[in-house]
């Protein structure tokens, strides 16, 4: 078996709340391939949303990342067909520099989908991240 083959995807996440009361969650994608980093992020309604588009996120991003990598890393003539594959499932490129410091990480294998269970802490951490914005705004 390849180094390749051994090396894993790490996925961080963290969810925040805009002005207008939607979930923006926010995924930073480092591929084990290369070390290849894809920033994108997504709204939902509500926690429960996020959570289910959360998921579905992971699992195409680990389903397509040779496609995303094509398009995002090596196509220089295009660097915003990346964009448009994601924008077709709902993500959004993330421009942004800064990335919150209340994260969930989660390494998965290189090709293979996100086990729901993998997800249990994840939810857990950013379920917590929330509840202690809601605290700080009630505290203000």
């Amino acid at each position: 078996m390849s180094a390749k083959t051994k090396s894993a995807n790490e996925y961080r996440c963290a969810i925040e709340r805009n002005q207008n009361g939607k979930y923006n969650v926010r995924l930073k994608a480092v591929f084990g391939h290369d070390g290849w980093t894809l920033p994108v992020y997504f709204l939902a309604s509500s926690f429960n949303g996020a959570m289910k588009k959360l998921e579905e996120s992971l699992q195409l991003l680990q389903r397509n990342e040779e496609r995303l990598r094509f398009f995002g890393f090596e196509r220089t003539d295009d660097p915003n067909m990346a964009g448009d594959l994601l924008r077709e499932h709902g993500l959004w490129l993330d421009r942004r520099r800064e990335f919150p410091q209340r994260v969930a990480e989660l390494g998965v294998p290189r090709e293979r989908p996100v086990p729901a269970a993998m997800l249990v802490p994840v939810r857990r951490v950013l379920a917590d991240s929330v509840h202690q914005w809601r605290t700080a705004l009630a505290s203000d």
